[in-house]
This record gives structure tokens, sequence and C-alpha cells, in this order.
């Protein structure tokens, strides 16, 4: 029987919602082939949504499971919304706990919303990193080269990278590294970051468990974070991103607000046995920047 799947993007960072009750397993199994951008549908990851619960569990295109994406709640929140009627507030729960959504706009397929991230944490211990206390910046030895960096988790583990050139190219050469650092034991998202002025910030993404993005919703809130800790930035700010701009404040209780959009691209209808023929052929699989698993062979269904 056919596999329903929507897709969407949210400022280029594109996801395949999938709801529940559905085989959760086999489509773990089956996302580097599913997220494949030649070989499967292509995307940056999937999202298992229960309408019942208004529940969401994010995975990455290696199979990895994420505990929160802030793109991904703003799909989660637009599918609600068109698919299943949802008000215009509401709560969607991941593995870091309950997030507040407030639905500020619906035009056709795109829905404009504000999700509360939460109070970010520069704990060490919190992403978990191995290292103790609140260290301000931590520098990260790799094979890239040396790199400064500030820790904070908004749910998931981000390393903010300063003084890098901040390009798609540095992003994937640092990016690797510095995700599977072993500072780091269950690796990391990984941003360069530019001051632009006190209300604007510009950065490139490195995934964890995805590669290189055009956009992400916790990076973007984890920077806001790291920058309105060390002063560089007011309590709202913009984070440019190359699929586009997410705007980021801070409420007076210290809770993280996103804003942005998100659209509904399509819904395809999937034979899972179809993608376990394109598993077979594809002899390895690996993390390649694109948000996507690249083969290195292919020898056909």
């Amino acid at each position: 029987m056919p596999l329903q799947l929507w897709k969407y993007q949210a400022l280029g960072n594109d996801y395949l919602v999938v709801d529940l009750p559905a085989p959760l397993e086999e489509l773990r199994r089956l996302a580097p082939t599913i997220c494949h951008r030649h070989f499967g549908l292509g995307s940056d990851g999937l999202l298992a949504f229960d309408p019942e619960a208004m529940s969401v569990r994010v995975f990455n295109p290696d199979g990895s499971e994420a505990q929160r994406s802030g793109n991904g709640l703003r799909i989660t929140a637009t599918h609600a919304v068109l698919l299943h009627g949802a008000s215009r507030t509401f709560e969607i729960t991941t593995q870091a706990g309950a997030n507040q959504v407030d639905i500020l706009s619906v035009l056709g397929p795109v829905v404009v919303s504000e999700v509360n991230i939460g109070r970010p944490s520069f704990r060490a211990a919190d992403l978990p990193a191995l290292i103790e206390g609140e260290p301000r910046r931590v520098t990260l030895e790799t094979p890239a080269g040396r790199v400064h960096a500030a820790l904070v988790s908004v749910g998931n583990p981000h390393a903010v990278i300063f003084d890098e050139v901040v390009d798609a190219r540095r992003a994937a050469q640092l990016g690797p590294h510095v995700e599977r650092h072993p500072l780091f034991p269950e690796r990391t998202n990984v941003q360069l970051v530019e001051v632009i002025d006190r209300a604007h910030a510009r950065i490139e993404i490195w995934e964890r468990g995805a590669g290189y993005t055009l956009a992400s919703g916790t990076s973007a809130s984890a920077v806001a974070a790291v920058l309105m800790r060390d002063g560089l930035v007011d309590d709202e700010v913009a984070i440019s991103m190359p699929g586009g701009r997410l705007q980021v404040r801070r409420d007076a209780d210290g809770n993280l607000v996103q804003t942005g959009p998100a659209q509904r691209v399509y819904r395809a209808e999937v034979e899972l046995a179809d993608l376990e023929g394109v598993l077979r052929g594809v002899s390895r699989l690996e993390i390649r920047p694109g948000g996507a698993a690249m083969p290195r062979t292919f020898q056909g269904p």
C-alpha cells in the first residue's frame, strides 16, 4: 500500500512529513535513500507527526534522531494547520519538550508562525560537551584548522564559530570535523557567524547528521543566544542564512522566539518496496554537503 508523504520547505530547509501511525523504523532505515537528492525524494530530513498527540520526531538523512528542529517545528505547524485544521495557538512536543506555536498568517500553502524555542543553556554538560562549566569560548583543533567556538544548547547542541570566513566552502571544510570532534560525544551542529550590526547577523550552517544546509531554525536561535549573551546584538535580531532570514527575539523570561515562514511543496505516494530496491543498489552512502546522503557508487536496483 502506498505511503503518503508531504514535502515542505522553510527558507530552503526542506523536510518530508509523514503522519503517524506509519512504519517508522522502516522509514528510518530507508532515510538515506528517501532523503537522497538523486535516488530518492530529496530532503534535509524526515518529520514523523502524531496529529493526536501534537508531537513530532525529527530524523536526519543518516537515520539519526534530532532532539529538535526550529524549521521542522514551523513545518510541522504548517502541516497541522493546512492538513489537520489546527487552531491559531497550540503546542508541538519534540524530544526536547513542548514548544508554543502562534500562527501569524496563512496565505495559500505558506504559513508564517512564531515558535517558542525556550531558554538556551550555556552549560557544556547540556550539549553534552566533555568540558566543565559554561565556557565563553573553546578552542578546537581540527584537520581543517584551529577554531574558536561558543557552545550552546537550544534543546540540541551547537558550536558557534567566530573569526572565520562565513561562506559555504568554509562551512563544508570545517563542519564535518567540528560535528564529530571528540569534545562532542553526541556530535554537534556547527555555525560560522558574522555580526553585521546590532540587529543583523549572517551565518553558514553545517547540520549534524545532514551536512551543509541552507537554513536552520535552531541554528539561528543558537547564534542569536550567543550574540545576545555576549552583548553583540540587541534582544531582537535578524539571522540571515543562504535560504533566507529568520527573526529571533528574547522575551523577558529569557525564552527565544523565532518567526518565519514555511511552505507546502507537494504530496507524494511512495512504495517503500521501490526504495528498498534503490537501497540495495547503493554500495556505499556517505553524508556530503547539500544535506543528503550521496553514493560513492551506484549499480542500479
